[in-house]
């Protein structure tokens, strides 16, 4: 009965999360509630924008480790630079390989 990841409590994703949010806010700024309406709808917004940053901090966590493995995967690309002179070596310059497109 798990979760999937970023999803709230609830089982909605962020986007699901933050569309309430909106909806929450619009209704406050309307006016027109009794002042137990307000402070619900205050309450279930706090909430609401307290998990939405959460997810966001998550996925920011993970794309820092992701840029972080690849950066470390980069690091391990040129340990011998005798791998990268073989082709220079064998008389291929890289003015005479295609070009990346």
């Amino acid at each position: 009965m798990g979760s999937k990841k970023g999803e709230g409590p609830s089982g909605q994703g962020f986007e699901a999360l933050y569309r309430r949010l909106e909806e929450v806010v619009a209704k406050l700024e309307e006016g027109g509630l009794t002042l137990e309406e307000s402070l619900a709808l205050y309450e279930e917004g706090m909430k609401l924008a307290r998990r939405c940053q959460e997810l966001l901090q998550q996925a920011e966590l993970r794309v820092t480790r992701l840029q972080e493995s690849f950066a470390e995967g980069l690091g391990t690309l040129r340990e011998t630079p005798g791998e990268y002179l073989e082709g220079e070596e064998a008389g291929v310059s890289p003015e005479d390989e295609p070009p990346f497109e």
